[in-house]
């Protein structure tokens, strides 16, 4: 698939939201909603719109953001499919993240996500869906940008930040999303908070007990399909379905 919103085997290039927005805001303590429920979903893909949870002065808000982000610099916003992620190593320092990185961080919820493995005799990757352990939501560490057009229409988008790979996700993928733990989520979200060394620090591998990994159906390579059949597991042709931990 030659579409950025169809593209598979990338570093966290699909995930699955079947927790309610209502939820979500009970789970991530928002005092403000500005978004409405889209529904379960379980093929989120690039381009399109996810939830979000943004920090200010009245609190914690769940709202919605456009997946892939487009500088507030960009001539256009095509440049969005192409920045779905942004790595940790450099996030501080590459333009089209360092503004955001200062100021305007996100979590973005995720029920799971999936990775591709390459399976020595096959010609297709494998795709595996990784959650966590105990089935709460991930809270991936995010960061959101607004664009404006010459008419003064305002376009919001994010990126998912990325680090290497834990023991749970390193046999599918060098790299992983960044997933924070509840403890840092007022650090991450503070827009007051500039201490960059103390923000990278957030952006480290998740523990190896926390998440859990199964092999699933190709049919989540088309993003065209969605539904809970995509992430139930599968036998694999050498092999049972037995999850990574």
């Amino acid at each position: 698939m030659g579409s950025p919103a169809g593209r598979v085997g990338g570093v966290c290039g699909r995930f699955s939201s079947q927790t309610s927005a209502e939820e979500l805001a009970a789970y991530f303590e928002a005092e403000n909603t500005v978004a409405e429920d889209p529904g379960p979903r379980f093929n989120v893909a690039p381009t399109q719109d996810v939830l979000a949870v943004v920090g200010g002065e009245g609190g914690r808000r769940l709202g919605t953001l456009r997946w892939g982000l487009v500088p507030s610099w960009a001539g256009d916003p095509s440049i969005g499919s192409r920045l779905i992620n942004a790595r940790a190593e450099t996030v501080r320092t590459k333009p089209a993240f360092r503004s955001a990185f200062e100021r305007r961080r996100c979590l973005i919820p995720a029920d799971g996500f999936y990775e591709w493995q390459a399976r020595p005799g096959q010609q297709r990757k494998q795709p595996w869906y990784v959650r966590r352990r105990d089935g709460a939501p991930l809270a991936f560490a995010g960061l959101w940008e607004v664009w404006r057009d010459a008419e003064g229409g305002r376009l919001a988008t994010c990126v998912i930040v990325t680090t290497g790979a834990n023991a749970t996700v390193a046999p599918l993928h060098d790299r992983m999303p960044v997933v924070l733990e509840a403890g840092r989520w007022d650090t991450w979200l503070d827009r007051a908070n500039v201490d960059a060394e103390a923000l990278a620090g957030l952006l480290v591998p998740a523990a190896d007990d926390l998440l859990v990994a199964v092999p699933v159906s190709t049919a989540v390579n088309d993003v065209r399909n969605d539904g809970p059949e995509l992430v139930e597991p599968v036998t694999l042709e050498d092999g049972p379905a037995a999850g990574r931990s």
